[in-house]
């Protein structure tokens, strides 16, 4: 056969150059549209074969058809989940739908009124994790609040103490968050999505909180909460590390209700939640709180419990020995005395002490009492 073909207007036209332009054309139709249409208009669970972030790969949608719920304080719903889509709806936290299956990170969902849509992975927690945090919500809504602060920057809750579980809640400076409890854990490391949860004992210990935020509850890596400490007794923390404060009972002072505090610290040790504790009553005379009762060298954990027996405030310690043994001292406040009630060797909250036998230890609010600012 001639290597030359004799077109009408064209002359002779050479196969071989014809061939090898239109395998370019075709080579770069091909790129065009595997790297810059199909992840732009393909739709989820297509059988594509290669896309700009996943090449070489098939991703159909997993079925899910489970409840999940919003997380974040709105999230937005779109008709696909390429990079040229639609909003057809918003989302609002707590707000439950149905997810109906998966594709990559994004969740094909049906809201409430009917409307379906695709929404960030993300933004949703599934079933099981709602219920825990229910749970959770449950276990400290009877407990008193042993600090307030706020994240240093936006951060996630974890409905567990460790950056590997569900994410229940984002956070943002602007938030009060109620702390009830701390846990020391081991870190974890994760080198590469392949890689197996590694948490050994020589791993170092770090500190998580348990709090709440709005209508949300779960854990938060100690280190990036700041504490806000009332700035009516911020004075009686500038020289220690103030981890707790709680309200006993209200004073009257000329019209003002005037709190009286429970105040923690922690000092040379991580391992406990606070090692001394003072009673800050207010002393009308001089118009400042004053230290009322301190007691140190304890072991402590949260929470520390606060009840009333009529107009008497009572709190409960929860401690440990040196032989990790559990125990709770109970004390009552007299208007400004502080009496050891006993000593109940649980940490049940409801646990009877034994009445103590030593003498209460009686501190007048005057001018021997130590005072600050």
């Amino acid at each position: 056969m001639s290597r030359y073909l004799t077109s009408v207007g064209f002359g002779k036209v050479n196969l071989r150059t014809l061939s090898e332009s239109l395998l370019a054309v075709t080579l770069i139709t091909g790129v065009y549209y595997l790297f810059s249409y199909v992840p732009k208009h393909v739709k989820a669970g297509q059988p594509v074969l290669a896309l700009a972030n996943y090449f070489l790969t098939y991703a159909p949608i997993e079925r899910l058809n489970q409840p999940a719920y919003v997380i974040p304080d709105s999230v937005k719903v779109w008709d696909t989940p390429a990079e040229i889509r639609l909003q057809v709806a918003t989302l609002q936290s707590g707000d439950q739908v149905k997810a109906l299956g998966r594709f990559r990170n994004w969740i094909h969902v049906r809201t409430r009124d009917g409307q379906e849509g695709w929404v960030k992975a993300g933004g949703l927690m599934d079933a099981g994790t709602h219920e825990a945090e229910d749970r959770l919500r449950e276990e400290i809504s009877d407990m008193p609040v042993q600090a307030r602060g706020h994240a240093d920057d936006a951060d996630n809750v974890h409905i567990e103490p460790s950056r590997q579980t569900a994410v229940v809640a984002e956070v943002n400076p602007e938030q009060t968050l109620e702390i009830f409890g701390r846990r020391m854990v081991r870190r974890s490391y994760k080198n590469s999505p392949l890689d197996v949860l590694r948490v050994s004992a020589k791993d170092p210990l770090e500190a998580w909180y348990l709090v709440q935020e709005s209508s949300h509850a779960g854990w938060i890596l100690g280190r990036r909460v700041h504490l806000d400490i009332p700035k009516s007794i911020s004075a009686y923390a500038q020289e220690t590390n103030l981890v707790a404060w709680l309200v006993l009972d209200i004073v009257e002072d000329n019209g003002h209700q005037l709190p009286q505090y429970l105040v923690a610290d922690r000092e040379g040790t991580e391992t406990c939640d606070f090692t001394d504790i003072r009673i800050l009553t207010w002393w009308k005379k001089k118009q400042t709180y004053a230290i009322a009762y301190k007691e140190g060298g304890l072991q402590g954990f949260f929470p520390i419990l606060v009840s009333h027996e009529g107009s008497v405030p009572h709190f409960r310690l929860r401690l440990m020995d040196d032989a990790g043994n559990k125990y709770q001292k109970v004390y009552g406040l007299f208007e400004t005395i502080t009496r050891n009630m006993g000593i109940a060797n649980t940490w049940r909250r409801d646990a009877m002490p034994e009445e103590s036998a030593s003498r209460p230890r009686r501190q007048r609010t005057g001018p021997s009492v130590n005072m600050r600012g």
